[in-house]
């Protein structure tokens, strides 16, 4: 449950504009996740979530970069959500669990590999638009080693 509720933390701050604990416990549960404040606190300290000023002197959360480009809470929602892939020239078709699609996607864009121009997410299935056919490969091989071994 906890995984499921990280990944669907991590899909709602990349979708909206979510500046309190409290905003972020209403989209949780309004999602059917039934949280308190206190356990949104500790999501955030576990996803080490920061705070990032937008337009107008408002705030948001963002989940803070890593140097090497993948945290380990985006590692675990690409392996707890994979099902397969498979490739029809430049772009790559993810499917995953049902209902995973979009916390997938939203932690493959987080990842920032230049090769993903971006991603598109249903409920099971996510199509990447890849620069080219080399490197739809290249992303593929990478998702392989990540799902398999985590690295």
């Amino acid at each position: 449950m906890k995984v499921s509720r990280h990944a669907k933390i991590i899909e709602l701050i990349s979708q909206y504009d979510i500046e309190t604990q409290e905003e972020l416990a209403e989209y949780l549960n309004n999602a059917g996740f039934k949280v308190t404040q206190a356990t949104v606190s500790r999501d955030i300290r576990d996803l080490k979530l920061t705070k990032v000023s937008v337009n107008g002197g408002k705030q948001k959360y963002v989940v803070h970069r890593q140097e090497e480009g993948m945290s380990e809470k985006y590692i675990r929602v690409l392996k707890d959500g994979y099902v397969s892939m498979d490739m029809a020239q430049n772009i790559l078709v993810i499917k995953t669990v049902s209902g995973m699609a979009m916390a997938v996607a939203a932690a493959l864009d987080a990842m920032k590999w230049n090769e993903v121009v971006g991603c598109i997410a249903g409920d099971d299935t996510i199509m990447c638009a890849i620069r080219t056919v080399e490197d739809t490969e290249a992303v593929m091989e990478k998702i392989r080693r990540i799902v398999s071994k985590g690295l």
